[in-house]
Protein backbone atom coordinates (compact mmCIF):
# COMPACT_ATOMS: atom_id res chain seq x y z
CA UNK A 1 0.00 0.00 0.00
CA UNK A 2 1.06 3.85 -0.47
CA UNK A 3 2.91 4.60 2.74
CA UNK A 4 0.82 8.21 2.39
CA UNK A 5 -1.91 6.28 3.99
CA UNK A 6 -1.15 3.16 5.77
CA UNK A 7 2.11 4.14 8.17
CA UNK A 8 3.59 0.09 8.75
CA UNK A 9 6.36 1.33 11.62
CA UNK A 10 5.34 0.66 15.32
CA UNK A 11 7.32 1.79 17.98
CA UNK A 12 5.39 0.18 21.13
CA UNK A 13 3.91 -2.98 21.95
CA UNK A 14 0.07 -2.94 20.29
CA UNK A 15 -2.85 -4.64 21.21
CA UNK A 16 -5.86 -5.39 18.74
CA UNK A 17 -9.07 -5.89 21.52
CA UNK A 18 -11.51 -8.23 20.23
CA UNK A 19 -14.77 -8.50 22.17
CA UNK A 20 -17.42 -10.83 21.25
CA UNK A 21 -20.54 -10.71 19.77
CA UNK A 22 -23.92 -11.70 21.12
CA UNK A 23 -23.52 -15.88 22.04
CA UNK A 24 -25.98 -16.78 19.17
CA UNK A 25 -23.62 -14.76 16.49
CA UNK A 26 -26.44 -12.38 15.42
CA UNK A 27 -25.35 -8.88 15.48
CA UNK A 28 -27.24 -6.45 17.17
CA UNK A 29 -28.94 -3.28 15.55
CA UNK A 30 -26.35 -0.90 17.40
CA UNK A 31 -23.30 0.93 14.68
CA UNK A 32 -21.16 2.99 15.03
CA UNK A 33 -20.20 4.89 11.24
CA UNK A 34 -18.56 7.29 9.52
CA UNK A 35 -19.08 9.62 6.95
CA UNK A 36 -16.57 10.31 3.98
CA UNK A 37 -16.94 13.68 2.56
CA UNK A 38 -15.03 14.76 -0.56
CA UNK A 39 -14.99 18.72 -0.39
CA UNK A 40 -11.39 18.79 -1.23
CA UNK A 41 -8.67 18.75 -3.52
CA UNK A 42 -6.21 17.12 -1.71
CA UNK A 43 -7.31 13.54 -0.47
CA UNK A 44 -6.29 10.03 -2.07
CA UNK A 45 -8.37 8.16 -4.42
CA UNK A 46 -11.35 6.08 -3.44
CA UNK A 47 -9.28 3.26 -3.36
CA UNK A 48 -6.63 4.18 -0.67
CA UNK A 49 -9.39 6.02 1.17
CA UNK A 50 -11.42 2.26 1.20
CA UNK A 51 -8.72 0.46 2.77
CA UNK A 52 -7.78 3.16 4.99
CA UNK A 53 -11.37 2.70 6.16
CA UNK A 54 -11.38 -1.35 5.98
CA UNK A 55 -7.83 -0.51 8.35
CA UNK A 56 -9.90 0.75 11.11
CA UNK A 57 -12.87 -1.60 10.86
CA UNK A 58 -15.20 0.09 9.77
CA UNK A 59 -18.38 -1.69 8.21
CA UNK A 60 -21.04 1.29 7.68
CA UNK A 61 -19.91 4.50 5.65
CA UNK A 62 -21.86 7.44 4.19
CA UNK A 63 -20.99 9.22 1.12
CA UNK A 64 -22.78 12.04 0.09
CA UNK A 65 -23.64 11.27 -3.88
CA UNK A 66 -23.57 8.52 -6.11
CA UNK A 67 -19.87 9.34 -7.50
CA UNK A 68 -18.98 5.91 -9.32
CA UNK A 69 -15.65 5.67 -8.71
CA UNK A 70 -15.96 5.94 -5.07
CA UNK A 71 -18.96 3.17 -5.34
CA UNK A 72 -17.24 0.81 -7.10
CA UNK A 73 -13.95 1.38 -4.73
CA UNK A 74 -16.76 -0.31 -2.34
CA UNK A 75 -17.70 -3.27 -4.45
CA UNK A 76 -16.92 -6.73 -2.73
CA UNK A 77 -15.75 -4.83 0.33
CA UNK A 78 -19.06 -5.76 2.53
CA UNK A 79 -18.90 -2.65 3.84
CA UNK A 80 -22.81 -0.77 3.89
CA UNK A 81 -22.19 2.27 2.12
CA UNK A 82 -25.49 4.65 2.24
CA UNK A 83 -25.51 6.97 -0.69
CA UNK A 84 -26.87 10.46 -1.00
CA UNK A 85 -28.99 12.14 -3.46
CA UNK A 86 -28.20 15.98 -3.74
CA UNK A 87 -30.61 18.68 -2.88
CA UNK A 88 -30.22 19.78 -6.14
CA UNK A 89 -31.90 17.29 -7.82
CA UNK A 90 -34.78 17.09 -5.71
CA UNK A 91 -36.95 19.14 -7.84
CA UNK A 92 -36.08 16.58 -10.64
CA UNK A 93 -37.11 13.51 -8.39
CA UNK A 94 -40.98 15.06 -8.80
CA UNK A 95 -41.19 13.48 -11.95
CA UNK A 96 -41.14 9.32 -11.46
CA UNK A 97 -39.41 8.84 -14.49
CA UNK A 98 -36.86 10.80 -13.66
CA UNK A 99 -36.62 8.85 -10.13
CA UNK A 100 -36.77 5.64 -12.30
CA UNK A 101 -33.77 6.41 -14.55
CA UNK A 102 -31.52 7.67 -11.45
CA UNK A 103 -32.13 4.71 -9.44
CA UNK A 104 -31.52 2.91 -12.55
CA UNK A 105 -28.44 4.67 -13.67
CA UNK A 106 -27.28 4.96 -10.05
CA UNK A 107 -28.14 1.93 -7.39
CA UNK A 108 -28.52 -0.95 -9.50
CA UNK A 109 -25.89 -1.18 -11.75
CA UNK A 110 -23.40 -1.19 -8.62
CA UNK A 111 -25.52 -3.88 -6.93
CA UNK A 112 -24.51 -6.74 -5.23
CA UNK A 113 -21.17 -6.31 -5.67
CA UNK A 114 -21.28 -2.91 -3.76
CA UNK A 115 -23.49 -3.35 -0.25
CA UNK A 116 -25.43 -0.29 -0.56
CA UNK A 117 -28.08 0.00 2.03
CA UNK A 118 -29.69 3.57 1.78
CA UNK A 119 -30.23 6.42 -0.32
CA UNK A 120 -30.39 9.51 2.06
CA UNK A 121 -32.84 11.74 -0.17
CA UNK A 122 -31.22 15.42 0.53
CA UNK A 123 -29.84 17.04 2.99
CA UNK A 124 -31.07 19.22 5.88
CA UNK A 125 -33.90 20.33 3.47
CA UNK A 126 -36.51 21.32 5.79
CA UNK A 127 -34.76 24.07 7.62
CA UNK A 128 -33.47 25.45 4.00
CA UNK A 129 -34.80 28.73 3.07
CA UNK A 130 -35.62 27.10 0.03
CA UNK A 131 -39.04 26.57 -0.26
CA UNK A 132 -39.32 25.05 -3.92
CA UNK A 133 -36.75 22.17 -2.31
CA UNK A 134 -39.32 21.94 0.56
CA UNK A 135 -42.04 20.95 -1.49
CA UNK A 136 -40.24 18.16 -3.27
CA UNK A 137 -38.56 16.36 -0.69
CA UNK A 138 -41.39 13.92 0.05
CA UNK A 139 -42.62 13.54 -3.39
CA UNK A 140 -38.91 12.71 -4.41
CA UNK A 141 -38.04 10.28 -1.52
CA UNK A 142 -41.59 8.82 -2.70
CA UNK A 143 -41.00 8.38 -6.04
CA UNK A 144 -37.40 7.30 -5.30
CA UNK A 145 -38.99 4.54 -3.18
CA UNK A 146 -41.19 3.83 -5.96
CA UNK A 147 -38.39 3.28 -8.44
CA UNK A 148 -36.91 0.64 -6.28
CA UNK A 149 -40.37 -1.30 -5.52
CA UNK A 150 -40.61 -1.69 -9.14
CA UNK A 151 -36.97 -2.86 -9.58
CA UNK A 152 -37.50 -5.19 -6.73
CA UNK A 153 -34.71 -3.66 -4.61
CA UNK A 154 -36.86 -2.05 -1.93
CA UNK A 155 -35.87 -4.85 0.83
CA UNK A 156 -32.28 -4.41 0.65
CA UNK A 157 -31.72 -0.39 -0.07
CA UNK A 158 -34.05 2.36 2.61
CA UNK A 159 -35.20 5.49 1.59
CA UNK A 160 -34.64 8.33 4.16
CA UNK A 161 -33.69 11.90 4.46
CA UNK A 162 -31.22 13.68 7.13
CA UNK A 163 -32.42 16.86 9.14
CA UNK A 164 -30.63 19.38 11.27
CA UNK A 165 -31.83 19.74 15.09
CA UNK A 166 -33.21 23.05 14.22
CA UNK A 167 -36.02 21.12 12.59
CA UNK A 168 -37.48 21.12 16.39
CA UNK A 169 -39.58 23.79 17.88
CA UNK A 170 -38.80 23.13 21.23
CA UNK A 171 -35.69 20.98 22.40
CA UNK A 172 -35.46 21.21 26.36
CA UNK A 173 -36.19 19.64 28.79
CA UNK A 174 -36.27 16.71 25.78
CA UNK A 175 -39.73 15.78 27.47
CA UNK A 176 -40.92 19.24 26.10
CA UNK A 177 -39.37 18.24 22.35
CA UNK A 178 -41.71 19.25 19.39
CA UNK A 179 -41.64 19.72 15.58
CA UNK A 180 -41.68 23.40 14.13
CA UNK A 181 -45.16 24.00 12.81
CA UNK A 182 -44.45 25.99 9.72
CA UNK A 183 -43.01 22.47 9.19
CA UNK A 184 -45.40 19.85 10.04
CA UNK A 185 -47.15 19.27 6.80
CA UNK A 186 -43.91 17.84 5.51
CA UNK A 187 -42.75 16.24 8.69
CA UNK A 188 -45.82 14.71 9.08
CA UNK A 189 -46.08 13.22 5.72
CA UNK A 190 -42.26 11.75 5.73
CA UNK A 191 -43.02 10.15 9.13
CA UNK A 192 -45.71 8.61 8.13
CA UNK A 193 -43.45 7.21 4.93
CA UNK A 194 -40.67 5.96 7.74
CA UNK A 195 -43.76 4.07 9.37
CA UNK A 196 -44.68 2.83 6.17
CA UNK A 197 -41.29 2.07 4.96
CA UNK A 198 -39.24 0.72 8.20
CA UNK A 199 -36.82 3.48 7.19
CA UNK A 200 -35.14 5.53 9.95
CA UNK A 201 -35.47 9.02 11.13
CA UNK A 202 -32.20 10.93 10.40
CA UNK A 203 -30.33 14.03 12.63
CA UNK A 204 -27.77 15.42 12.70
CA UNK A 205 -26.59 16.57 15.68
CA UNK A 206 -23.54 18.70 17.17
CA UNK A 207 -22.75 19.40 20.89
CA UNK A 208 -20.03 21.25 19.84
CA UNK A 209 -22.19 23.86 18.09
CA UNK A 210 -24.19 24.48 20.98
CA UNK A 211 -21.15 24.77 22.93
CA UNK A 212 -19.12 26.92 20.33
CA UNK A 213 -22.26 29.13 20.37
CA UNK A 214 -22.61 30.16 23.88
CA UNK A 215 -19.03 28.59 25.64
CA UNK A 216 -19.85 30.77 28.90
CA UNK A 217 -23.08 28.95 29.51
CA UNK A 218 -22.93 25.77 28.03
CA UNK A 219 -20.72 23.58 30.73
CA UNK A 220 -18.41 21.48 28.79
CA UNK A 221 -18.28 18.71 30.74
CA UNK A 222 -22.01 18.16 29.68
CA UNK A 223 -21.04 18.03 26.03
CA UNK A 224 -17.62 15.88 26.46
CA UNK A 225 -19.59 13.22 27.73
CA UNK A 226 -17.56 14.07 31.08
CA UNK A 227 -18.87 13.23 34.74
CA UNK A 228 -21.47 16.14 35.27
CA UNK A 229 -24.32 17.26 37.47
CA UNK A 230 -26.68 17.14 33.96
CA UNK A 231 -30.23 18.03 34.81
CA UNK A 232 -33.51 15.65 35.49
CA UNK A 233 -36.27 16.20 32.97
CA UNK A 234 -39.07 17.46 35.29
CA UNK A 235 -41.76 16.03 33.28
CA UNK A 236 -40.55 12.65 33.44
CA UNK A 237 -37.67 12.58 36.42
CA UNK A 238 -35.24 10.78 33.73
CA UNK A 239 -31.79 12.04 34.07
CA UNK A 240 -29.44 13.40 31.23
CA UNK A 241 -25.67 13.56 31.71
CA UNK A 242 -24.95 14.43 27.99
CA UNK A 243 -26.20 17.18 25.72
CA UNK A 244 -26.23 14.20 22.85
CA UNK A 245 -28.48 11.72 24.16
CA UNK A 246 -30.79 14.80 25.53
CA UNK A 247 -30.82 16.10 21.95
CA UNK A 248 -31.66 12.17 20.56
CA UNK A 249 -34.85 11.95 23.28
CA UNK A 250 -36.09 15.30 22.11
CA UNK A 251 -36.57 13.83 19.09
CA UNK A 252 -38.28 10.66 19.96
CA UNK A 253 -40.81 12.94 21.94
CA UNK A 254 -41.06 14.64 19.04
CA UNK A 255 -41.83 11.92 16.62
CA UNK A 256 -44.25 10.76 19.77
CA UNK A 257 -46.65 13.44 19.64
CA UNK A 258 -47.48 12.22 15.70
CA UNK A 259 -47.62 8.36 16.96
CA UNK A 260 -44.44 7.55 15.81
CA UNK A 261 -42.79 6.56 19.18
CA UNK A 262 -41.48 2.99 17.87
CA UNK A 263 -39.19 4.91 15.02
CA UNK A 264 -35.66 4.64 14.86
CA UNK A 265 -33.94 7.66 15.32
CA UNK A 266 -30.07 7.44 13.82
CA UNK A 267 -27.59 10.18 14.32
CA UNK A 268 -26.53 10.59 10.62
CA UNK A 269 -23.80 13.12 11.83
CA UNK A 270 -21.93 14.14 14.87
CA UNK A 271 -18.39 14.64 15.69
CA UNK A 272 -15.93 17.13 17.06
CA UNK A 273 -13.66 19.59 15.26
CA UNK A 274 -9.49 19.48 15.75
CA UNK A 275 -8.96 22.92 15.32
CA UNK A 276 -11.42 26.48 14.48
CA UNK A 277 -10.78 29.70 14.06
CA UNK A 278 -10.24 32.33 17.82
CA UNK A 279 -13.86 32.85 18.20
CA UNK A 280 -14.48 29.03 18.12
CA UNK A 281 -13.91 27.78 21.62
CA UNK A 282 -13.27 24.14 22.09
CA UNK A 283 -12.07 23.44 19.34
CA UNK A 284 -8.77 21.68 19.96
CA UNK A 285 -7.75 18.39 18.86
CA UNK A 286 -7.51 17.59 23.07
CA UNK A 287 -11.44 17.91 22.59
CA UNK A 288 -12.11 16.58 19.37
CA UNK A 289 -10.22 13.22 20.66
CA UNK A 290 -12.18 12.91 24.08
CA UNK A 291 -15.51 13.55 22.62
CA UNK A 292 -15.26 10.88 19.44
CA UNK A 293 -13.64 8.74 22.21
CA UNK A 294 -16.22 8.60 24.48
CA UNK A 295 -18.70 8.61 21.52
CA UNK A 296 -17.18 5.35 20.28
CA UNK A 297 -18.17 4.40 24.15
CA UNK A 298 -21.16 5.67 24.79
CA UNK A 299 -22.30 3.69 21.87
CA UNK A 300 -20.70 0.70 22.69
CA UNK A 301 -22.78 0.37 25.86
CA UNK A 302 -25.73 -0.61 23.74
CA UNK A 303 -27.50 1.62 26.35
CA UNK A 304 -30.03 3.48 24.38
CA UNK A 305 -31.27 6.84 25.60
CA UNK A 306 -33.20 7.84 29.17
CA UNK A 307 -36.44 7.93 27.15
CA UNK A 308 -35.62 4.95 24.89
CA UNK A 309 -33.01 2.22 27.02
CA UNK A 310 -34.57 -0.09 24.75
CA UNK A 311 -33.41 1.63 21.25
CA UNK A 312 -29.55 1.02 21.12
CA UNK A 313 -27.87 4.58 20.23
CA UNK A 314 -26.62 4.25 16.27
CA UNK A 315 -24.53 6.96 15.04
CA UNK A 316 -21.93 7.93 12.08
CA UNK A 317 -19.04 10.47 12.90
CA UNK A 318 -18.04 13.50 10.69
CA UNK A 319 -16.00 12.62 9.40
CA UNK A 320 -13.06 10.66 7.77
CA UNK A 321 -10.99 13.12 6.72
CA UNK A 322 -10.04 16.83 7.52
CA UNK A 323 -12.09 18.36 3.66
CA UNK A 324 -9.92 22.10 2.45
CA UNK A 325 -12.54 23.11 0.45
CA UNK A 326 -15.60 23.41 2.76
CA UNK A 327 -16.57 26.87 3.11
CA UNK A 328 -17.40 28.75 6.49
CA UNK A 329 -15.26 29.17 9.92
CA UNK A 330 -11.68 26.52 9.94
CA UNK A 331 -13.48 23.90 12.07
CA UNK A 332 -15.71 23.31 8.83
CA UNK A 333 -12.64 22.09 7.56
CA UNK A 334 -11.09 20.15 10.69
CA UNK A 335 -13.86 17.64 11.52
CA UNK A 336 -11.42 14.59 10.33
CA UNK A 337 -10.63 11.98 12.03
CA UNK A 338 -7.48 11.43 9.71
CA UNK A 339 -5.59 14.20 7.32
CA UNK A 340 -6.23 13.64 3.75
CA UNK A 341 -2.68 11.90 3.70
CA UNK A 342 -3.76 8.95 5.93
CA UNK A 343 -2.46 10.01 9.39
CA UNK A 344 -4.62 10.39 12.48
CA UNK A 345 -5.71 14.15 13.16
CA UNK A 346 -5.02 12.97 16.56
CA UNK A 347 -5.10 9.59 18.40
CA UNK A 348 -8.45 8.00 20.38
CA UNK A 349 -7.78 6.48 23.10
CA UNK A 350 -10.00 3.56 24.55
CA UNK A 351 -9.77 1.96 27.00
CA UNK A 352 -10.14 -2.07 27.71
CA UNK A 353 -13.19 -3.27 30.67
CA UNK A 354 -9.86 -3.69 32.90
CA UNK A 355 -9.18 -0.41 33.14
CA UNK A 356 -6.16 -0.60 31.21
CA UNK A 357 -5.43 1.88 28.63
CA UNK A 358 -3.64 0.79 25.27
CA UNK A 359 -4.19 4.25 23.83
CA UNK A 360 -5.10 2.95 20.81
CA UNK A 361 -9.05 2.80 19.55
CA UNK A 362 -10.82 -0.67 20.19
CA UNK A 363 -13.25 -2.77 18.06
CA UNK A 364 -16.62 -1.42 19.48
CA UNK A 365 -18.38 -5.17 18.83
CA UNK A 366 -18.91 -5.13 22.70
CA UNK A 367 -21.67 -7.87 23.27
CA UNK A 368 -22.94 -7.69 19.73
CA UNK A 369 -22.17 -4.21 18.00
CA UNK A 370 -22.10 -3.88 14.64
CA UNK A 371 -19.29 -1.65 13.87
CA UNK A 372 -15.33 -1.73 15.44
CA UNK A 373 -12.86 0.92 15.64
CA UNK A 374 -9.51 0.84 16.09
CA UNK A 375 -7.03 3.64 15.88
CA UNK A 376 -3.71 2.97 15.71
CA UNK A 377 -1.44 6.35 15.70
CA UNK A 378 0.91 5.38 13.66
CA UNK A 379 -0.11 1.88 12.17
CA UNK A 380 -1.90 -0.09 9.59
CA UNK A 381 -2.47 -4.12 10.19
CA UNK A 382 -0.91 -6.28 7.63
CA UNK A 383 -2.96 -7.16 4.72
CA UNK A 384 -3.11 -10.58 6.07
CA UNK A 385 -4.29 -9.51 9.69
CA UNK A 386 -7.68 -7.52 8.44
CA UNK A 387 -10.35 -10.08 8.85
CA UNK A 388 -13.83 -9.31 8.90
CA UNK A 389 -14.80 -8.59 12.04
CA UNK A 390 -18.27 -9.31 12.36
CA UNK A 391 -17.85 -12.13 11.30
CA UNK A 392 -16.04 -13.91 13.97
CA UNK A 393 -17.00 -15.53 17.14
CA UNK A 394 -16.04 -15.79 20.62
CA UNK A 395 -13.80 -18.69 20.04
CA UNK A 396 -11.85 -16.67 18.14
CA UNK A 397 -10.69 -14.04 20.76
CA UNK A 398 -7.76 -15.20 22.36
CA UNK A 399 -6.56 -16.49 18.94
CA UNK A 400 -6.95 -13.08 17.33
CA UNK A 401 -4.98 -11.22 19.96
CA UNK A 402 -1.86 -13.87 19.05
CA UNK A 403 -1.96 -13.60 15.73
CA UNK A 404 -2.18 -9.93 15.80
CA UNK A 405 0.93 -10.08 18.25
CA UNK A 406 2.50 -12.40 15.94
CA UNK A 407 2.36 -9.93 12.89
CA UNK A 408 3.87 -7.03 15.00
CA UNK A 409 6.75 -8.38 16.80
Amino acid sequence: MDSAIVHPAISIPFLFILLTFLSHGIIASAFLGINYGRIADNLPPPEKAVSLVQSIGASKVKIFDVEPSVITAFANTNIELIVGLGNQYLQQMRNPDAARTWVTNNIQPYLPATKISGIDVGNEVLTLSDSVLRISLFPAMQNVYQALVELGLEKQVIVTTTHALNILENSYPPSSGSFRQDLMGEIDSIVKFHKQTGSPFLINAYPFFVYKENPKETSLDFVLFRPSQGFADPSTNLHYDNMLLAQVDAVYNALASLDAKELAVHISETGWPSKGDNNEDGATPEFAEEYNTKLMKLVSERKGTPMRPESELNAYIFALFNEDLKPGPTSERNFGLFKPDGSPAYALQLTQPSGKDYGIGTNLTGSGMDLGFFFPTSFSPPESSKIPFYSLGKSCHIILQLLFYFFLF
